[in-house]
């Protein structure tokens, strides 16, 4: 027996309902990093090129954050106890497919992570609208401060565990990872989770899932190939005039229907818009920070990829007690004065860091800096997670939890793709070519790429060329100003978004604490 959902008391199991949904949520955010650490493997093993490796990374996020929103909405119409399963199924089926695949090819892979990111699209909103229906409205804060602990962490730990498997492994126990997690997930929430859904039965908007899915699929790939072909290029600003167009069209569709699949009345809610606008722009600091330091401990420091993982980990460490103890602080202060100083102490760790790393900066400056971010991070992930939750009603929760996560999706997609077309353009504006290096023994150009003149360094000092060293010092130099310039871009980000919280934010305790009182 699933145990009975009572309004103001709750599941009378919704704390191990809360930990089920937990494990759900870390095979979602696995997914979306574990595989960076692989891409070398990967290139050798398939022969992939640089556009194979980028369509094996993006197909999952691509499908995944253009069909959050239907897939939400699918589960508040037929079941997200239901939706939740079939998630788990396609994301273990088709992992345990590449993992225990012979002669597995760049098309397979491409492919599972596709329909993978379908299923992780279809878990996500499950998870926290499950947790929201589970749990009574007092309690609620606290949980859903969990909840987005346990997001906020993925990331992190999908390094820390795609790099122990390259390292100890092969690419393809990258995989194998999400396949005991989901059946544990699937066994555990088909005993203990109790089946919600909308009771009202609310027809199905299939037009607004259809417009839905593809302008925040066009906004994605836009996002996704814009620093490949330029910002300003034909094909991006095509993108974007498609993503905008879709996007309006889905907007006049949802305001002239009966049932709407996203009332846009949701929009008129001062916290539903400013708890999603910090929720977007912390996702676009964390991801573009983590994507820069992967690259910095592993081609400027020298570490494997588990060394580089493990020295994130001061990040999520910080980041889980903040954001599952946020509540406590809201209670105190009021959510626009948590989510505010959050942002803030996220621009002071991007600040610190812009401003004092240079090649030369030992690791407890990194340490510090992470742990910084990590509590921002906490506090203002959980409760604006929160009050985009409490904006919207029960029976809309997995509409309302899949736009929360479609803001991570775009910010996340945002941080990667600006902060590593800064980070470029940096790198090339600082770049020296040292001195003694002919054209004629250069195979690659090491202005335009950085690993590349890591990689062209690194064959020039084994084959005794006097000017190898010095390559690779340059590169290392320009990377580093590259690297800390994206950083202070991203402290003026999220100053930004302080200011507006402050000013925006509704600055009360939550709805939700009356329940207590």
């Amino acid at each position: 027996m699933s145990g009975e959902v009572t309004p103001d008391e709750g599941h009378p199991r919704r704390w191990f309902i809360l930990a089920i949904m937990g494990m759900s949520l870390i095979v979602v955010m696995l997914n979306n990093v574990t595989l960076n650490v692989a891409l070398p493997e990967l290139s050798k093993d398939l022969g992939a090129d640089n556009a194979d490796l980028q369509w094996i990374l993006d197909a999952y996020a691509l499908v995944f954050g253009g069909s959050l929103l239907m897939m939400g909405a699918l589960g508040d119409r037929y079941g997200r106890r239901s939706t939740l399963h079939i998630g788990l199924v396609v994301i273990g089926s088709f992992s345990a497919w590449v993992a225990f695949r012979d002669n597995v090819t760049t098309s397979d892979v491409i492919a599972a992570r596709a329909l993978m990111g379908l299923g992780a699209a279809c878990v996500m909103p499950a998870t926290l609208s499950v947790v929201v229906t589970s749990f009574p409205k007092a309690e609620r804060p606290r949980a859903i401060g969990i909840w987005a602990a346990m997001a906020g962490v993925g990331a992190p730990i999908g390094l820390f565990v795609g790099g122990w498997a390259v390292q100890y492994v092969d690419w393809q126990a990258v995989f194998l990872v999400n396949v005991p997690i989901a059946i544990l997930c699937l066994v555990l929430s088909f005993i203990v989770v109790p089946e919600s859904r909308d009771e009202h039965r609310t027809p199905l908007d299939p037009v607004g899932g259809m417009l839905s899915l593809a302008g925040l699929g066009v906004m994605l790939y836009t996002i996704i190939e814009a620093p490949i072909h330029g910002w300003l290029s034909t094909s991006t600003l095509i993108g974007t005039l498609a993503a905008v167009v879709l996007l309006v069209l889905f907007w006049g569709w949802e305001r002239q229907r009966e049932h709407p699949m996203l009332p846009m009345s949701f929009f008129r809610e001062p916290g539903f818009v400013t708890g999603l606008l910090a929720v977007t722009l912390a996702y676009y600091v964390m991801f573009t920070f983590m994507f820069t330091q992967m690259l910095n401990f592993q081609l400027v420091w020298g570490d494997g990829a588990l060394t580089s993982a493990m020295r994130v980990l001061p990040l999520p460490l910080a980041l889980m007690p903040a954001a599952a103890n946020s509540d406590r602080l809201v209670g105190y202060f009021g959510r626009s004065k948590v989510v505010g100083s959050g942002l803030l102490l996220i621009t002071f760790g991007m600040l610190l860091f812009g401003t004092v790393v240079d090649i030369n900066a030992e690791y407890w400056i990194f340490a510090t800096v992470f742990v910084v971010l990590g509590l921002g991070m906490g506090f203002t992930m959980a409760p604006s997670t929160g009050l985009v939750m409490e904006s919207v009603p029960d029976d809309k929760a997995g509409v309302g939890s899949a736009t929360n996560d479609s803001s991570r999706e775009i910010g996340g997609a945002l941080g990667i793709a600006v902060g590593g077309s800064l980070l470029n353009e940096y790198y090339q504006r600082n770049f020296r070519m040292p001195t003694g290096l002919e054209s004629e023994v250069l195979v690659a150009d090491p202005t335009t790429s950085f690993p590349a003149a890591v990689q062209l360094g690194a064959e020039l000092v084994a084959q005794g060329h006097p000017a190898g060293a010095a390559l690779v010092d340059a590169a290392h130099e320009a990377f580093v100003i590259g690297m800390t310039t994206s950083a202070t871009a991203s402290s003026l980000i999220s100053l930004a978004a302080a200011v507006i919280v402050f000013r925006f934010m509704p600055g009360g305790k939550p709805r939700y604490a009356d329940a207590e009182e």
